[in-house]
């Protein structure tokens, strides 16, 4: 009987520490876990978090990134900024659990030369229940994009516009130190390139939603096509229109294979 009772007790003890462990690996997990439609979770963000984007697009150019703080209007821009610089259905929804968001190259240095094969090829390769639905996922990338693109626009004419009055301000500041003077200029330098690095982008992705909207047309000829060639022109024409200001990155090839 008490050897009976030992074991019963035993059996309690490894039922107890198994239940703590999958209770410690459902913390873990769901403090891991990705946001609604693959967004990064809430509690992942913080205000500067796209902070970077400035630094590695100046850096990419061999400039200096400015030390000021961030304005509410240049961390909305940045903010926007980054789902339209990553690349579309770059994220698995695994990934979407175990880390889902990385800091981006600057296009003018990225590495591999960008491939605008790469999204079709993908689109085409996914398993899919009809051809439809990849019309339907192609048709859905190029909205999303279109829809993020009004505010962002909406919010890089009102930080050109604040970097011009700050241009025009450096010549009245009294007693400006050089590294005042550096700091403005960086971060004019920043802005200016970011919403370069978002028109390169753009201009991307259309090339990218074409190639893959003439490979599903040779494949499986649909009416649907007709609606995604519409779309791709108007971000086509969206990017073309983006206003940009002249900046470092300017001279830059766009390089492309495929």
């Amino acid at each position: 009987m008490g050897a009976l009772r030992r074991q019963t007790l035993m059996g309690g003890d490894r039922v107890r520490r198994g239940t703590a462990l999958f209770a410690v690996l459902g913390v873990t997990l769901g403090g891991c876990a990705g946001g609604d439609f693959g967004r990064t979770r809430g509690d992942f963000v913080t205000d500067d978090m796209h902070r970077w984007m400035g630094i590695e697009a100046t850096g990419s150019v061999g400039a200096r990134a400015s030390d000021f703080q961030l304005t509410d209007e240049e961390r909305t821009l940045r903010d926007m900024a980054y789902p339209l610089v990553e690349p579309p259905r770059s994220r698995p929804a695994w990934k979407t659990v175990f880390g889902d968001y990385q800091p981006i190259a600057a296009p003018w240095r990225q590495s591999p030369p960008f491939d605008r094969s790469a999204y079709g090829r993908m689109l085409v390769d996914e398993p899919h229940r009809s051809h439809t639905s990849r019309y339907s996922a192609l048709n859905e990338d190029i909205r999303n994009d279109l829809t993020r693109f009004e505010p962002f626009r909406f919010t890089a004419m009102r930080v050109i516009e604040m970097d011009r009055k700050r241009a025009a301000a450096l010549k009245y500041v009294s007693d400006l130190s050089p590294r005042e003077r550096a700091d403005a200029i960086g971060r004019m330098e920043e802005n200016a390139l970011i919403i370069q690095w978002v028109e390169q982008c753009l201009n991307r992705r259309a090339s990218s939603y074409r190639w893959a909207l003439e490979r599903l047309v040779i494949m499986a000829p649909d009416t649907l096509a007709a609606d995604v060639d519409r779309l791709i022109a108007e971000l086509e024409l969206q990017a073309a229109n983006m206003s940009v200001p002249a900046g470092p990155a300017r001279g830059h090839v766009l390089v492309s294979k495929g």
